[in-house]
C-alpha cells in the first residue's frame, strides 16, 4: 500500500509533457574553404565601380561643350541687352542736344565714362550729365582690362593740345582702359569714329552733320549705320571699301573685327536697334553716309572664299 502511494506522490510531481524544455535545432554552420566569398551580397565590385565612373565622365565629355555653348550664348545675349540700354542713353542725349551726338568721337567717348569723372578733368565735354554706366560699359565675354600696350589720344586746336588721355588697349577677351585722366575706367565698347569724323573731310562741315554735332535726324539709312560696338579700341571703325580684312585675328582689333561671339561683335544702329554682326558683314555696313557698301570685301563686288585670310574662311559671306 505504500508503496503504491509513494508512486502515485512521484508521478503528480512530475511536469507535464508539454512544459518540458525542448531544445531547438541549431542551423548548420557554412563551411568556408577558399572559394567562399567573405563580402556581403549587396556591395560594387571594382569592376562595377569603374564602369559607373566611365559612364559619367562620357556623360560630361558629351554636355560640358554644349554647357560652355550655351554660356556664350547667353552672354552675346546680355551683351546686347546692354548695348539695348545704351540706345536709351544715347537717345535722352540725343533729346537734349537737339537730336545731335557729340561732335568728336572722344566726347561721345566719354558717355562710357558716365560718373567716373573728376572735377579736374579737363577733358570733360560741356553739358555732360555724369550717368552710372559701369554695369553696362563692358560685354560680358571681355570684363576684364588688359595690361600690355598703350593708346594714347589727342585733339588739337590752333597747334596745341586741347584734349588727351592715355589708356591700354583691349582684345578679343579683355577690355581697353582709360589711365590717364584719373580715375582709371575700362571699357569694351567704342564708338563708330568714323561716323563723327567725317564731317570734317577736307576741312569742311559735310551734311548731316551741324556745328553742335552728328545730326541724328539726318542720317540715312540708320538701320545700317553703327554707331556704337564691340572693340578693343574707344574707336573703331572701316575707313574704306577697299581695307583689306585683318591678316591675322590680333590685327583686327583696333578697328573692331573681333571674333567675340563665334564669327560675330554685337552693335547698336542709328536706329536703335542692337543686334549680331558678322565679321564680314562689317564691309557691307554705312561707316558715313557716303561708304560703298558694295565693295570689293562683299558679294556684290565679288569677293571669292578663298580671298579672305584663313582665319575668316569659316564665316558666313556677305
Amino acid at each position: 500500500m505504500n508503496a503504491r502511494r509513494k508512486s502515485e506522490y512521484r508521478r503528480a510531481r512530475r511536469p507535464p509533457i508539454s512544459s518540458q524544455h525542448i531544445p531547438t535545432p541549431t542551423k548548420p554552420r557554412p563551411i568556408l574553404n577558399s572559394k567562399s566569398k567573405m563580402t556581403p551580397r549587396n556591395a560594387f565590385t571594382l569592376i562595377e565601380l569603374l564602369a559607373v565612373i566611365s559612364i559619367i565622365v562620357m556623360l560630361m565629355a558629351l554636355l560640358l561643350p554644349a554647357l560652355s555653348r550655351i554660356r556664350k550664348q547667353t552672354r552675346a545675349v546680355i551683351c546686347r541687352a546692354n548695348l539695348k540700354q545704351w540706345s536709351t542713353i544715347l537717345v535722352l542725349y540725343t533729346n537734349d542736344s537737339e537730336g545731335c551726338l557729340p561732335r568728336y568721337a572722344d566726347d561721345a567717348m566719354w558717355l562710357l565714362r558716365g560718373s567716373l569723372t573728376s572735377e579736374a578733368d579737363v577733358n570733360e565735354p560741356d553739358g555732360y550729365n555724369p550717368i552710372r554706366t559701369q554695369g553696362i560699359a563692358c560685354c560680358p565675354l571681355a570684363t576684364e582690362p588688359a595690361e600690355t600696350g598703350i593708346f594714347t589720344m589727342t585733339r588739337r586746336a590752333s597747334g596745341s593740345i586741347v584734349w588727351q588721355l592715355e589708356g591700354t588697349p583691349g582684345s578679343t577677351f579683355s577690355a581697353w582702359q582709360v589711365l590717364s585722366p584719373p580715375p582709371p575706367f575700362h571699357a569694351s565698347y567704342g564708338f563708330n569714329n568714323e561716323l563723327f569724323s567725317f564731317h570734317f573731310q577736307h576741312g569742311l562741315m559735310l551734311r548731316p552733320f551741324s556745328s553742335k554735332g552728328v545730326d541724328t535726324h539726318m542720317v540715312p539709312n540708320k538701320e545700317a549705320t553703327p554707331v556704337l560696338l564691340d572693340s578693343a579700341h574707344p574707336c573703331c571703325s572701316l575707313r574704306s571699301k577697299f581695307q583689306r580684312p585683318p591678316r591675322f585675328a590680333r590685327m583686327g582689333e583696333m578697328m573692331g573685327c573681333i571674333n567675340r561671339h563665334h564669327g560675330c561683335i554685337n552693335g547698336l544702329f542709328m536706329d536703335w536697334s542692337a543686334r549680331s554682326i558678322g565679321l564680314k558683314e562689317l564691309w557691307t555696313l554705312k561707316w558715313n553716309p557716303e561708304f560703298d557698301t558694295r565693295g570689293p570685301w562683299t558679294k556684290a563686288g565679288g569677293v571669292q572664299p578663298e580671298d579672305w585670310p584663313k582665319w575668316m574662311r569659316g564665316f558666313k559671306t556677305y
